[in-house]
């Protein structure tokens, strides 16, 4: 049966309905043409939305070119069949530069990207070991392009050559742990425990479509936090929560695995 979008629109934010039309376009064609679709990477946030809509009736399966990656390409069909690596059409190259005299970031990579006129669904991760080694996947369509067009990144000069998969570095995580103690468990409280600041703030933040919860933009300051939970500030970074433990005056301490923005590099 034919899916509406608008069934959808009350699970998440207004600002995401143009995500839920795409989704529901997706599954509405697989249903109706009885083919396998392969989609462009999506991000976690769009690839829950896309489980929402798809229910029962239609089955996924992932990959985004290695086994934690964030962003993944996804197959949408109603066969059971497992569909193998090969079959998501995906790239990885890496970039080579003169390491001893030059200096590569994650947002100057992006910008460089998205600068050439190159569409942030047609790229996933962007990934380091941490020694300056840079990796990036994409789709296999794209990858002539890219190593043509992309050639300089900021003021560097670059070569973008593709490597087989096997080759996928282990991605650099710099991440660091923290611990706070807040009176609650609300979001607006976890916030402003994390960036230090007011609640007022926060709640701010909030309203102004600045914050995600688990990869969807939130505008409610009191929903309450859970383990595992991933929250996302603009220009701060992201956090997930690992632990909560009830202190003897009632308060929460809560235990984050942190990714701080870095000066001139945003994540979030």
């Amino acid at each position: 049966m034919k899916r509406q979008a608008s069934k959808f629109y009350p699970y998440f934010n207004p600002e995401e309905k143009p995500v839920i039309d795409k989704m529901t376009g997706f599954f509405n064609q697989v249903m109706y043409s009885h083919v396998p679709l392969l989609t462009d990477f999506l991000n976690p946030g769009e690839r829950d939305i896309l489980r929402t809509i798809a229910g029962k009736e239609l089955s996924l399966q992932e990959f985004g070119g290695y086994l934690e990656a964030e962003k993944k390409r996804v197959f949408l069909f109603e066969d059971g069949q497992e569909r193998p690596v090969e079959d998501y059409e995906i790239t990885a190259c890496e970039l080579t530069y003169p390491l001893k005299f030059a200096h590569l970031s994650h947002s100057a990579i992006l910008g460089s990207l998205a600068n050439s006129g190159i569409k942030t669904d047609t790229f996933g991760d962007i990934i380091t070991d941490g020694s300056g080694t840079w990796q990036i996947f994409v789709k296999s369509e794209l990858a002539p392009f890219l190593q043509q067009e992309v050639q300089r990144i900021g003021r560097v000069q670059v070569k973008i050559k593709p490597i087989p998969l096997a080759a996928v570095l282990v991605p650099c995580d710099d991440s660091i742990s923290a611990s706070i103690v807040v009176p609650s468990l609300r979001l607006d409280a976890v916030l402003a425990g994390i960036s230090k600041k007011s609640r007022g703030q926060v709640k701010s933040v909030v309203n102004s479509n600045l914050v995600k919860l688990n990869w969807h933009r939130v505008q409610d300051s009191n929903i309450m936090v859970k383990v595992n939970d991933l929250i996302s500030l603009r220009h701060f970074g992201r956090c997930q929560i690992i632990e909560i433990v009830t202190t003897r005056k009632g308060k929460f301490k809560v235990v984050l695995k942190l990714w701080q923005t870095k000066k001139q590099e945003s994540r979030s």
